[in-house]
């Protein structure tokens, strides 16, 4: 028997799945009826094309991480720092929450990885990052000075949290979403496709386009697939790419003799002439 959820169905899911959405267990309500063509479209653009999403340049990072402080109560500059930071290294929100002090290397400038704040039925927790999987992230100098001015401000205490909200609390990114009315601002600036991930999505597209090799850019984003990482290329090194895999798969088919191939010569056809 098929079986299908209707709106009345989906009207009862509707206030729960929402209340998930604002804990941050969850991004998106998958029970809202309206728009969701539009959902399952950023779905497939995530999956199929995630530069499609990503910011296009340094100067419109600037201007939502400005026009999100300037939004958020008291102008708090911090959410402004996780918005740079998140989008510089390509990190998550949840990772960029569990960063301390001490995973910070300040003389090789690389950030040592290795936790995420996530939702939990008791509220946020920290735990391993992804598919448990530790790596090493570059510091870029254009966020260096914020990263000092944070270990400064923690005291040097390596265990501390370099980015908390207003009241040193863990952030999320319902929380993010939340406290700089993040919906309002992007659709604001012309960015309404922009969600907290894609911060992350514009950083690895920023690598790829800066000429980062695929198999490092792969270690830095803790991707378990290569065809995950491969999704960030330009189309040309896509095609590039296409070209190196048709030149392996015919070096794996049976070998012929090298060199110019001699096309036989055809035979001269001859005509009979009937004399009556």
């Amino acid at each position: 028997m098929q079986s299908f959820v209707g709106q009345e169905q989906l009207g009862c899911l509707g206030p729960g799945m929402q209340q998930a959405v604002r804990d941050g267990i969850i991004d998106v309500n998958p029970a809202r009826v309206s728009g969701r063509q539009l959902e399952y479209k950023r779905a497939e653009d995530e999956l199929d094309d995630p530069r499609s999403l990503a910011l296009p340049d340094w100067q419109s990072l600037d201007r939502l991480a400005n026009a999100l402080v300037a939004q958020s109560s008291g102008e708090f500059e911090g959410w402004g720092a996780v918005v740079r930071f998140a989008a510089c290294t390509a990190t998550r929100i949840g990772e960029v929450s569990g960063v301390r002090a001490g995973d910070i290397d300040s003389k090789a400038w690389v950030w040592n990885l290795c936790r995420q704040t996530t939702p939990s039925p008791g509220g946020l927790v920290d735990k391993g990052t992804k598919g448990k999987r530790r790596r090493l992230v570059p510091i870029i100098p254009e966020i260096r000075p914020l990263v000092v001015e944070r270990i400064a401000a923690v005291g040097g205490d390596p265990m501390a949290r370099l980015f908390t909200g207003p009241r040193g609390g863990r952030i999320s990114t319902a929380v993010l979403r939340d406290a700089t009315h993040w919906d309002e601002v992007v659709v604001r600036l012309g960015f309404q496709h922009l969600r907290r991930h894609d911060l992350r999505h514009t950083g690895l597209t920023w690598m790829a386009d800066a000429g980062v090799p695929l198999h490092v850019l792969r270690k830095i984003a803790g991707h378990g697939s290569l065809s995950t990482t491969q999704r960030y290329l330009h189309p040309d090194h896509r095609s590039i790419d296409r070209a190196g895999a048709a030149l392996s798969e015919h070096l794996k088919s049976p070998k012929t003799a090298p060199g110019p191939k001699l096309v036989p010569e055809q035979p001269r056809q001859r005509h009979l002439r009937v004399f009556r």
